[in-house]
């Protein structure tokens, strides 16, 4: 048994940087790969990710069996080698498979969990009914971030709810901000902090591929968490922003715009991001699990055209940037 995760790499509420959604390599034929997976790890570190964040909504967690997600899991926090905080998504229908992953995966020495409310909750009372069972399933101690993601789950909480869970919830310790249009709910839960209504908490960036996060650190949030073919821009940004240099946070955010936005696209977003990883070498196949889409030959053409106009603009940025 892996030695647990020491106390220095648990999530706390001052987390801050670039937490990086991570993708599931396949093989051609479907299987994890798992070469794959310690060269993806290593294509993250290497740009600077301060986490990397696993079996989230564009890791195709839900194609995986039990059995895959903790053998995935335990590659990726054994090639992370303790370098950075490793965070799981847990979210499941049912509260016993969720206990039973989330316990699994701090053993092998992750930061923290992350889950989103039930798809099938409509209320406010059974939002909140459900987060008081995630806190009675996890625990105390075990620190875990709110996903709010009303596009995939198709449940809206609004800021005064929010508020409420994160008040009732002692140990969630961050919330993954992927509202849109949220950054009236990102400036409210900083105030209700200014305010001492509510105790800090981490809050990072979600919405696709960091299409607001500009604006969002300017607003309060304390990095990113989300994924995108070219990563490096994400740390970039909010290294900038950290330094105070808000105006070049915005140029870099711009050169990167026109893919970033490209590779959002309902439906072809995650196979666009493959192509792309497969492309920069961090993956050896941008295999999909079914159902998934395929790239036509002008989805190829569109994407070669942006990444040459990408490059010259940070070129004339003189920005770092490695193919």
């Amino acid at each position: 048994m892996r030695e647990k995760a020491s106390p220095m790499h648990r999530l706390d509420r001052h987390a801050r940087g670039a937490y990086l959604i991570a993708v599931t390599p396949f093989a051609d034929d479907g299987s994890l790969d798992l070469a794959s997976t310690d060269r993806m790890v290593d294509f993250y570190l290497e740009r600077g990710a301060t986490g990397l964040t696993v079996l989230g909504i564009m890791g195709e967690a839900s194609k995986l069996t039990a059995e895959e997600s903790r053998v995935f899991v335990r590659q990726v926090i054994a090639r992370v080698n303790r370098a950075v905080p490793v965070v799981v998504g847990v979210s499941s229908p049912g509260f016993a498979p969720m206990r039973e992953l989330a316990m699994g995966v701090m053993e092998l020495g992750a930061a923290g969990v992350m889950v989103a409310p039930a798809p099938t909750l409509r209320t406010d009372d059974q939002i909140l009914a459900y987060f008081d069972m995630v806190n009675e399933t996890l625990g105390p101690r075990l620190p875990w971030v709110l996903q709010d993601h009303p596009i995939s789950t198709g449940v809206q909480m609004a800021t005064g709810l929010v508020l409420k869970i994160l008040k009732n919830s002692p140990d969630c310790v961050m919330l993954k901000h992927e509202d849109s249009p949220g950054l009236a709910k990102l400036s409210a839960i900083r105030a209700a902090e200014a305010r001492g209504d509510l105790q800090r908490v981490s809050i990072l960036t979600g919405n696709g591929g960091g299409l607001f996060l500009p604006e969002e650190l300017t607003r309060g949030a304390d990095g990113a968490m989300t994924g995108f073919a070219y990563p490096e821009m994400m740390v970039d940004v909010v290294k900038a922003h950290a330094h105070g240099d808000a105006e070049r946070a915005h140029d870099l955010f711009d050169a990167y715009l026109a893919l970033a936005r490209y590779e959002q696209q309902t439906g072809i977003g995650l196979a666009v991001r493959k192509h792309l990883m497969l492309q920069r070498g961090a993956i050896a196949s941008a295999m999909l699990r079914k159902p998934g889409p395929t790239l036509s030959a002008a989805d190829v053409a569109d994407i070669d055209l942006l990444v040459r106009r990408q490059e010259r603009r940070l070129r004339e940025l003189g920005a770092r940037h490695a193919i």
